[in-house]
């Protein structure tokens, strides 16, 4: 029906050339478990990659069928998809993957994204909560209601979540604190006064 509720983004592309970029997106997000991309792409790269991970825990002949037919290196990702990510996900109900708004990265100023799967080596969000707990510790701040809610998503799935955001955390608080020593040791130099102040017109 014309003037009818667009069920997907189109991209400017015909079908065809659409699905070809999709499967790419999906593909290089499976090797490289993190990718940046426009806020249009990853948002339609999110459907098929969630699809996938849903294929992947069925883990039937058909499922991985299907996988082999999206991936552009099916010899590759498919064994990653029904193994360790397989297994990752086994208890999560859904929400495999994040999309996460970022400043322009191209020279058109177009919205950019970070697609990632979640609970993987490079989740932004539990690096981002770890810091901030690193922080507030740091300040001696009490852990507030929004870090605390942030806690309880990043931890829950992950498997030993509790003891790596630890991990993760007191590794900030360590490069916390090296930086503060070497801001010291700059600031200490530029007070020394190596030449005499020299008025102006002598």
């Amino acid at each position: 029906m014309a003037g009818g509720h667009m069920k997907y983004r189109h991209l400017g592309r015909h079908s065809a050339h659409r699905q070809a970029l999709l499967r790419n997106l999906v593909t290089s997000l499976f090797e490289h478990e993190s990718i940046s991309t426009t806020w249009h792409k990853a948002k339609e790269a999110q459907r098929m990659a969630e699809k996938l991970v849903t294929m992947g825990k069925k883990n039937t002949e058909a499922s991985r069928r299907r996988a082999h037919q999206i991936f552009f290196k099916p010899l590759e990702l498919v064994p990653k998809l029904f193994g360790p990510i397989r297994e990752r996900y086994a208890n999560r109900p859904g929400g495999y993957t994040r999309v996460l708004r970022i400043e322009p990265i191209k020279e058109d100023q177009a919205v950019s994204a970070i697609l990632e799967l979640v609970d993987g080596p490079k989740d932004m969000r539990f690096a981002m909560t770890a810091r901030t707990l690193a922080n507030q510790r740091a300040n001696d701040w009490e852990v507030n209601e929004v870090t605390a809610r942030n806690i309880h998503k990043v931890t829950r799935y992950r498997e030993d979540g509790v003891q790596k955001l630890e991990k993760l955390a007191g590794t900030f608080e360590k490069l916390r604190a090296e930086e503060s020593e070497e801001k010291d040791d700059e600031l200490a130099v530029r007070k020394r006064k190596v030449y005499p102040k020299v008025e102006s017109g002598a």
